[in-house]
């Protein structure tokens, strides 16, 4: 158990003086590498007992206290999932946000595709899809429609002449989307479940505004609606097609009187330029016009006399 020895006899053996002893005596003690005895003596402790006696227990405290903490935190986080999807964490997400890049954008449109739960709404101007687009969209509209999800989708006329766009829309409709087409120029959107709305941003086309703001949703919406009623059902049946092409050939007739320019047409109308060209020449050779100034002329005398 080791020596044993009073405060007085130490401090007579070392000369130091009796408070000084007396401090250094009560840290030993502190530290276990001390006992008290009777009549005022002390008894020396191995440090490895010491060790057992004072630290051990610590030691076990701090492991019971880690342990309890850890079992507090996958609790708490247990909730997490239940949080995320409640009405709270919903409007602590900012209700306008602008992401400036096409990955970004892309990677938002593939989260609320795969939590899309009711109906999602797509516009897309243009024409025909990019084949490398029509590839990515492919597994996660698939996924969306076996989920049950409603699915719409509105492209423009010149859509159904693409041979790459018109296959996915026979595979997605064979799934149940519905495919609607319209002869003008409409903004690319996305709305999913009638609670957040991917907009496209004016002067970057690689970027987007994502919206959860309510009532600026339930507007994107509404105007959707009124774009989908007046589009035409998607058909590549050959009777359709001409009809189909009969209306954009009187798209192009109603913004040459209004006095756009070729390429102008063929942007809002998702088609090429020399395809829109190749129009106007058709429009041109039926009115007999040796110009295109002559040919808006024409035209709008024909609308005036139309109407």
């Amino acid at each position: 158990m080791g020596e044993t020895i009073s405060v007085n006899s130490f401090s007579r053996a070392t000369g130091l003086p009796a408070e000084r002893v007396g401090a250094a005596v009560r840290e030993l003690l502190d530290l276990g590498l001390l006992r008290g005895g009777p009549a005022d003596e002390l008894r020396a402790v191995a440090p490895e007992e010491a060790v057992a006696r004072v630290v051990s227990p610590v030691e076990r405290e701090i492991r019971s206290r880690r342990a309890f903490a850890e079992e507090a935190r996958a609790s708490i986080m247990s909730f997490l999932p239940d949080f995320e999807t409640s009405q709270f964490a919903r409007e602590r997400e900012s209700r306008f946000e602008v992401v400036p890049d096409l990955d970004e954008v892309r990677a938002v449109i593939a989260d609320l595709t795969a939590r899309a739960r009711t109906e999602i709404l797509t516009a897309q101007p243009g024409g025909a899809r990019e084949e490398d687009v029509l590839n990515e969209a492919a597994p996660r509209d698939r996924a969306a429609l076996g989920r049950g999800v409603r699915m719409r989708v509105l492209y423009q006329h010149t859509a159904r002449f693409s041979p790459g766009t018109a296959a996915y829309v026979d595979h997605m409709s064979e799934l149940g989307a519905q495919v609607r087409t319209l002869d003008d120029h409409f903004s690319r959107l996305l709305v999913f479940d009638g609670e957040t709305a991917v907009i496209s941003l004016p002067g970057n086309r690689l970027g987007a505004a994502v919206v959860r703001e309510p009532n600026v949703v339930a507007f994107i919406v509404e105007t959707y609606e009124r774009l989908w009623l007046a589009a035409e059902p998607y058909a590549v049946a050959f009777g359709t097609r001409a009809e189909v092409a009969g209306d954009i050939k009187q798209a192009i007739v109603r913004l040459l009187v209004e006095g756009l320019t070729d390429a102008s047409i063929a942007a809002r109308l998702g088609m090429s330029v020399r395809t829109c060209r190749r129009h106007i020449a058709d429009i041109m050779e039926e009115l007999g016009a040796q110009s295109r100034f002559q040919a808006g002329y024409l035209l709008t005398v024909r609308a005036q006399h139309d109407d």
